[in-house]
């Protein structure tokens, strides 16, 4: 028996997962290499892009979904907390052991099962990052068309879990269009498998769509069935500076009236494009205000005829220095702006709270004119940039870490925030996810008998409680 008992965050009582027997197990089940207790090598697995450490007692890294299996009747039979993790780059703590216990790591679990050009999908392991998705298909004419900023290091495992987003999904949509099935293990270590291999299947419930931004908290993923496309033959990206992020954002739905759906449409304002202008030296416009980033896809012929539509709509609604890629490195370049941004936003403070806010898209001019107005109201430096194109802006409050009285305003511009976002029609989360870090605003966006539901969801997938606590209720 394993005697080391303690209470975490709910009160509940566990095992503490470092008891020497715990580990014999885990080493039992995965090999010793493959279990990472020492306090330095564990730190790392303890926090995400929010940079708040909760380290893990132990780290294992299973191979397969039977080891996976056992290490969660394990779990369950002694009791301590299991964090399923991937690459570790989300920003709501989703992937970060609050309650301590062990993490999950699925680096080891990469391999590409199958690949189906006849059918369009693809069979992977969780592990894989979406770069390596993209490229494995690629090399068979195809697409995987979730296209997340993190995507050379965000695991696709984690990309489900989180129901991540990206650039392309004002045509194309998010994670959860693009997942036709999975194979779970539950938390309490039964291995289900949910839809399949064809785009239409409604037999019983939808449980793949349930397991898309479920966060960890229902079951750990073990494999994907994942929906592909044929490659489009050609792609354009329009980039163009505007007086005021207010114009920018009205272009948005200036295209509907034409018949175009861009793939992307990306919008920065003046401080971001400052903080990666310092940093990269791309030569962006110092008289800016804004950049707005459209691109397309298809035909080569469609994709002319839409880019010269939408130089001639961005001109007619106040954009200047409209410039057009002219080769796939122009075009690799110009979206190198925007990844680049996160990163060089930390020149404004030491501590950046990255929200990512979704409303209506007409919504946007004013979400984004209405949180400059925050900022300002609570003295606190905040930067706009973001998937305007599906509504979804990347608000960042930006102060020093050291300063507790900025960090207390800045709290109260994120409360201010996303009950704004809900009141234009939106929430408060567009592809983030909730984790510990928003788990206090759930109510603001879901009303008491929809959380009470999801609460019910929960103690049947996992009675005991052990898999990710801590996360989206409080």
């Amino acid at each position: 028996m394993f005697n080391s008992i303690h209470f975490n965050s709910k009160g509940r009582a566990v095992t503490n997962a470092s008891d020497p027997a715990v580990i014999t197990a885990l080493k039992a089940i995965v090999g010793d290499t493959n279990v990472i207790v020492d306090p330095d090598r564990v730190e790392p697995y303890g926090a995400d892009a929010v940079k708040e450490k909760f380290p893990p007692e132990a780290v294992v890294f299973p191979e397969s979904t039977g080891d996976i299996v056992e290490i969660l009747k394990l779990a369950n039979e002694h009791l301590f907390p299991v964090t399923a993790r991937g690459g570790g780059v989300g920003y709501t703590g989703g992937a970060v052991p609050v309650d301590g216990g062990i993490v999950v790591g699925t680096d080891r679990m990469k391999k590409i099962v199958e690949i189906n050009a006849d059918d369009l999908y693809v069979v992977c392991q969780p592990g894989l990052t979406t770069f390596e998705v993209q490229q494995a298909v690629g090399e068979h004419g195809l697409m995987f068309a979730p296209d997340p900023a993190s995507y050379k290091d965000s695991f696709i495992g984690g990309n489900i879990a989180e129901n991540a987003g990206g650039m392309r999904t004002p045509k194309y949509g998010v994670t959860k269009h693009h997942v036709l099935g999975l194979e779970v293990v539950t938390a309490t270590g039964e291995v289900i498998r949910t839809g399949g291999k064809t785009v239409k299947n409604v037999v019983g419930f939808d449980l793949t769509g349930l397991m898309c931004g479920s966060e960890g908290m229902l079951g750990i993923i073990t494999e994907a069935t994942l929906k592909l496309l044929p490659m489009p033959e050609a792609t354009s990206t329009v980039r163009a500076n505007f007086h005021s992020m207010e114009a920018a954002c009205k272009v948005l739905t200036k295209f509907t009236p034409c018949g175009l759906l861009p793939m992307a449409m990306e919008v920065i304002d003046k401080f971001c494009v400052a903080a990666v202008e310092e940093n990269f030296a791309f030569g962006l416009s110092k008289e800016a205000e804004a950049i707005l980033l459209v691109a397309v896809d298809g035909s080569a012929e469609e994709v002319e005829r839409n880019a010269v539509m939408i130089e001639r709509i961005i001109g007619e609604n106040g954009g200047f220095d409209i410039l057009r890629a002219k080769s796939k490195e122009e075009e690799d370049k110009l979206w190198d702006v925007r990844r680049a941004i996160s990163p060089s936003l930390m020149k404004y403070g030491t501590l950046k709270i990255n929200e990512d806010v979704v409303v209506p898209r007409s919504k946007v001019p004013e979400l984004v004119a209405k949180i400059e107005q925050i900022g300002k109201k609570h003295d606190t430096f905040v930067a706009n940039f973001g998937h305007a194109g599906d509504g979804n802006i990347h608000v960042n409050f930006v102060v020093d870490r050291d300063n507790a009285d900025a960090i207390a305003r800045a709290r109260k511009c994120v409360s201010e925030t996303f009950k704004l976002s809900v009141e234009l029609g939106g929430t408060i989360s567009g592809e983030h996810g909730i984790g510990y870090v928003k788990a206090q605003y759930m109510e603001y966006a879901i009303d008491e008998p929809t959380l009470e539901i999801m609460k019910g969801i929960k103690r049947v997938f996992d009675p005991n409680g052990i898999l990710n606590p801590g996360k989206m209720f409080v």
